[in-house]
């Protein structure tokens, strides 16, 4: 599942350097605008601590981590709507993202320029916001004309349910509102699903702070909190230099001590990662066996089947059965073994839906 979060932001907010912590990609971070100029991606192993104590009770050859990807795109700037900073190959780059870590600004430092010359987090979401709101009301008013027509002959038989829709869009983006205030239901999202409009992907805002502010935050995360009390999106604090500092410490015990001394039980970019799964409304599941202990990644809501299509698809075709042990009940009792000596071995069929932390086995013939 090649799902993608993309960090965007103004330029110099802390993107690349963020993005440096996250991967091993190196994206160039540099004190002036544009300096990514080609969206880097990187694949990103999720922390997960149950994956950790399975394989410490079943002692594997191997053990996989489940992955997402994230995608550093470069700064956007006043006017990108219009095409102004590369700004159409920056709004075409966030389109293919499946969800936004939008990097705010929540730090002074005078050796790093603001593109606007002053420190106001608030006004750099709206201008982000802003050429987001523009491109999809170009977008929403392009549609709009070619399916008012149909509407009215009653030719389509969506296309009166759509034009309702876009109009709605239309409202929302002409107060300056994003895309996903507009509450619809599953089979009005199916029905506009092709708009790909930009405001209405999940947000969460990233304020990059410094390092004194890493544990409480500050004034400027505090005002973020305020702008964005409506909008249903989530609010993370990181310090992108103390990330840094840390991401250059070579064992886990050093890294372990920066953190503690920070006032830190776990680093900003393991919170971040685990968020950003979250966000893309990915859960995991896990397989266990001496060959391998493996953390599987799946969308919430999904059943049986369509799990097991995850590991091949023949899975998903032959599907019979899935035998699931409960992660609580697998850790309490110490093996597989002792869960079906216990009972606690359920066998699912087609109908059932996957909790996270399942672990899970699979029946199948093609």
């Amino acid at each position: 599942m090649a799902l993608q979060c993309g960090i965007v932001g103004l330029p110099n907010v802390g993107k690349s350097t963020l993005f440096n912590c996250l991967s091993n990609a190196k994206a160039q971070a540099a004190n002036f605008p544009f300096c990514t100029i080609e969206p880097n991606v990187g694949v990103i192993t999720v922390p997960d601590e149950r994956l950790n104590k399975i394989a410490e009770l079943v002692n594997p050859q191997r053990i996989v981590p489940t992955t997402v990807e994230i995608v550093d795109i470069a700064g956007l700037v006043k006017g990108a709507s219009k095409g102004e900073g590369l700004g159409n190959k920056f709004l075409a780059n966030i389109r293919e993202t499946d969800a936004i870590l939008h990097v705010l600004r929540c730090f002074e430092n005078e050796n790093i320029t603001h593109v606007d010359g002053s420190i106001d987090p608030v006004r750099d979401k709206e201008i982000i916001d802003t050429e987001l709101q523009l491109k999809d009301l170009e977008t929403v008013e392009s549609r709009l004309s070619r399916v008012e027509k149909q509407a009215k002959t009653g030719g389509d038989k969506n296309a009166k349910a759509i034009y309702d829709i876009l109009v709605q869009y239309r409202d929302a983006l002409l107060q300056g509102k994003s895309a996903r205030t507009v509450e619809l239901d599953k089979e009005q999202l199916k029905l506009v699903k092709d708009l790909g409009l930009l405001t209405a992907k999940p947000v969460m805002y990233v304020c990059n702070v410094d390092e004194a502010s890493a544990v409480n935050g500050n004034a400027y995360v505090e005002a973020v909190r305020e702008a964005t009390k409506d909008e249903n999106a989530e609010i993370l604090i990181v310090a992108a230099g103390l990330e840094a500092d840390i991401a250059e410490l070579e064992t886990y015990e050093e890294r372990q001590m920066f953190l503690e001394e920070a006032g830190l039980t776990e680093s900003g970019v393991a919170r971040l990662i685990k968020a950003a799964y979250k966000l893309l409304n990915l859960q995991t599941y896990f397989t266990a066996g001496v060959q391998e202990v493996r953390a599987w990644t799946f969308g919430k809501g999904w059943k049986a089947p369509q799990c097991a299509g995850v590991i091949h698809t023949d899975f998903e075709k032959g599907f019979i059965r899935a035998e699931v042990i409960k992660y609580n009940d697998y850790i309490s009792l110490g093996s597989e073994t002792a869960c079906k000596e216990a009972g606690k071995i359920n066998v699912e069929g087609k109908e059932y839906i996957v909790e996270d932390g399942d672990i899970m086995h699979f029946r199948f013939n093609v």
